[in-house]
C-alpha cells in the first residue's frame, strides 16, 4: 500500500472547538496544523497541502469552506475536504459535495463519527496515490512499447526480443494461450526495420484445404470457385513479416511446403507452376510442445530446426505478478477512453485480489475482466465486486454420465460439448483439456452446429 502522511489541516473560527478537535487527531497520531481564519487556512495549504481537511462550513469574514474547498479545486490539490456544518447548512454542504468536497459532518460533532469520516477520507487517498505510482510505472515501462510490463520474469524475452528483432532469424515464440505471443511478433516487426506489412495468420482456425490458399495463393481455375488469382498471405508479407499463430497446428504436408519457402525463397501458388520469389521474416507461435511432437512425428523435425534459430519463451501472467496491476492501469484506461467512462481508479482491496488470482487465461482473461469491470460499473472507484463475482462453493465433480448404446461419433460430440460448456467456450484451453489439436475443435463446430 503507497504511504501516505497521516497529515491533517483543521480550520475553525471557534477557538476552542478548533484545540478540541487538534487534540483528538494528535491522540490518533495525525501531524495536526489549524488555522481560526479561511485566508490563513489557504496559505497554509498552498505551502504543504495535507491530504485531509477539514473546515467549518460558515465561518464570519471574507473565506469560508466553500472557499476552501474552491482554492483545492483551483490548484488541483487531490487533497479531501471535510465540511463542519450546522443543520441549517446541511443543503449547502451537499451542494457542495457535488463541487467536490469529500463529505460533511453535522455538529455537534461526535468523536467517533469524525475520525472515522478522516479515516476513510485518508483511505481514499492512498486509494488515489496508488493510481497515480501505478500510472507513473506504466508511462516508464511502456512509453516506447505496446509490450506492458516490468517483472523480472518478462525481461529475458524483452531482451531476446531487442537482441533478435534487426537481424533476419526466424524466431519461434512460445507461451501459454494469452500470453501476448502476436504482441511480441509485433514487437519484433516493429524493431526490424523491414518495410513491409505485418501478416498474421492463425493456422488452427482454417481447414489444411483452405489455409494452403490462404498461404501460398492460387492461380484462377486451380479449383471450383477459384474465379481469379490470388496472391496469398505470404505474398501479402513480402519485405515485412509473416506471423503464424499455432503453427504446431499446421499438418504435415503443408509443413513440408512452407519448409521450401524457406529454404529456397520461393513458392507455387495452388494450381500454378511457376515460382514465385519471395523474402519475407517468419515469426512463428505455439502453445504446443514442439519437441514432444517432433518425436511423436506429429511436427517434421527439419521444419522444427529451422524455427528454433530463436526461441522466445513467454511466462504466464502467474510468473509475472508485479505486471499485474500495471497490466491492469493499462486496460482500466483504455477501456475507459473507448468507452467514455470517467473513472478515478481502482480499490485497493480490488489491486490485492486482482494481483493474487491466479489467470489461468493470461493476459487475454485479465483484459476481458478488466473490460467487463469498466462497461459495468456503476461507481467512480472500481470495486472487488466490479471484476469478481460472488458465487456459492461449488459442488464436488460428478464427472459425465454417458448413456450406454451412443456411437463412437456422438460420444465424441458430447464430450467436446461438454469440455467446451466447462471451459467457458474456450476452444484452445477445450482442446488442450481433450490432447487434441485445436483444428479439430474448429472442423466439429463446422460440422456440428449444436456443438
Amino acid at each position: 500500500m503507497a504511504a501516505i502522511e497521516k497529515r491533517i489541516l483543521i480550520i475553525d473560527d471557534e477557538e476552542e472547538h478548533l484545540r478540541s478537535l487538534e487534540r483528538i487527531f494528535q491522540k490518533e497520531g495525525f501531524d495536526v496544523a489549524t488555522a481560526s481564519r479561511g485566508k490563513d487556512a489557504i496559505d497554509k495549504l498552498r505551502d504543504n497541502p495535507p491530504p485531509v481537511i477539514l473546515t467549518d462550513l460558515i465561518m464570519p469574514g471574507e473565506t469560508d469552506g466553500l472557499d476552501i474547498l474552491k482554492t483545492v479545486k483551483s490548484l488541483s490539490l487531490d487533497s479531501q475536504v471535510i465540511l463542519m456544518t450546522a443543520y441549517g447548512t446541511v443543503e449547502t454542504a451537499v451542494q457542495a459535495m457535488k463541487s467536490g468536497a469529500y463529505d460533511f459532518i453535522t455538529k455537534p460533532i461526535r468523536k467517533l463519527q469524525v475520525v472515522k469520516t478522516v479515516d476513510r477520507a485518508l483511505e481514499k487517498m492512498t486509494l488515489i496515490e496508488e493510481n497515480r505510482l501505478l500510472r507513473a510505472r506504466l508511462e516508464q515501462v511502456g512509453a516506447t512499447s505496446e509490450i506492458i510490463g516490468s517483472s523480472t520474469a518478462l525481461q529475458r524475452p524483452l531482451t531476446l526480443l531487442q537482441q533478435a528483432a534487426p537481424s533476419t532469424a526466424t524466431i519461434l515464440v512460445q507461451g501459454e494461450s494469452g500470453t501476448g505471443k502476436e504482441l511480441f511478433a509485433r514487437g519484433v516487426h516493429r524493431l526490424s526495420g523491414r518495410q513491409g506489412a505485418f501478416v498474421a495468420v492463425n493456422c488452427a482456425a482454417l481447414p489444411e484445404s483452405i489455409l494452403e490458399s490462404e498461404l501460398f495463393g492460387h492461380e484462377r481455375g486451380a479449383f471450383t470457385g477459384a474465379f481469379q488469382r490470388k496472391e496469398g498471405r505470404i505474398m501479402a508479407a513480402h519485405q515485412g513479416t509473416l506471423f503464424l499463430d499455432e503453427i504446431g497446428d499446421m499438418s504435415l504436408t503443408l509443413q513440408a511446403k512452407l519448409l521450401r519457402v524457406l529454404q529456397e525463397g520461393e513458392f507455387e501458388r495452388v494450381g500454378g507452376a511457376a515460382p514465385v520469389k519471395v523474402d519475407f521474416r517468419l515469426v512463428a507461435a505455439t502453445n504446443h510442445d514442439l519437441e514432444a511432437d517432433v518425436e511423436a512425428k506429429r511436427f517434421r523435425q527439419d521444419l522444427y530446426y529451422r524455427l528454433n534459430t530463436i526461441t522466445i519463451q513467454l511466462p504466464p501472467l502467474r510468473d509475472r505478478r508485479d505486471d499485474v496491476l500495471l497490466l491492469t492501469q493499462h486496460f482500466v484506461r483504455l477501456y475507459c477512453e473507448k468507452n467514455h467512462k470517467p473513472l478515478k481508479g481502482i480499490a485497493h482491496k480490488a489491486m490485492e485480489m486482482l494481483e493474487n488470482h491466479a489467470w489461468p487465461g493470461n493476459v487475454r482473461q485479465l483484459e476481458k475482466t478488466i473490460e467487463r469491470a469498466v462497461v459495468l460499473s456503476t461507481q467512480e472507484v472500481l470495486q472487488p465486486t466490479d471484476f469478481f463475482e460472488e458465487a456459492p462453493a461449488a459442488e464436488p465433480d460428478a464427472g459425465y454420465i454417458i448413456p450406454f448404446g451412443l456411437s463412437l461419433e456422438e460420444i465424441e460430440r458430447r464430450i467436446i460439448r461438454e469440455t467446451l460448456r466447462r471451459t467457458a467456450g474456450d476452444k484452445k484451453l477445450a482442446a488442450q483439456v481433450l490432447g487434441i489439436a485445436s483444428r479439430t475443435i474448429y472442423r466439429k463446430l463446422d460440422q456440428d452446429s449444436d456443438i
